[in-house]
């Protein structure tokens, strides 16, 4: 099975849109077997799914992540975990031993509306640009 990690400097990258690439590992018997790193290159949100896709990537783990982009992960056939955090080997352990942890918030909608917004747990209303989404799983 290939399983995708959203990636920058080997942490979690919090935006799903906007990663720079994947840290892709292929999982065999409960086993690594291989880890390679997918550069997204100039590629944007709508092509993402497909990148990953294309590669044979069946699970994607990312931080945050839009309502639009889990549509077109889950009609390219890739499943989600989103809400994780931390060092993308550390969270491919957990994921394999049964033991990760995720933040069931991770899911905002910034998309959809300008006025501001609720997102990641956070119990005020406020803009993306008022804050780093990224310490928060905002995308």
């Amino acid at each position: 099975m290939k399983i995708a990690i959203t990636c920058e400097n080997n942490q979690v990258f919090q935006h799903f849109g906007h990663t720079p690439e994947f840290a892709v590992y292929t999982v065999s018997d409960g086993q690594i077997t291989d880890k390679k790193i997918l550069p997204c290159g100039e590629t944007g949100h709508g092509a993402l799914a497909g990148l990953l896709a294309e590669d044979g990537v069946e699970l994607l783990i990312c931080g945050g992540i839009g309502g639009g982009a889990q549509m077109a992960l889950a009609n390219a056939g890739i499943q989600l975990i989103g809400g994780a955090s931390g060092d993308v080997d550390d969270v491919m352990h957990a994921l394999i031993e049964g033991t990760l942890n995720v933040n069931p918030h991770f899911q905002c909608h910034h998309h959809e509306h300008e006025g501001g917004h609720f997102c990641g747990g956070l119990e005020e209303k406020h803009s993306c640009g008022s804050h780093g989404c990224g310490s928060h799983g905002c995308h």
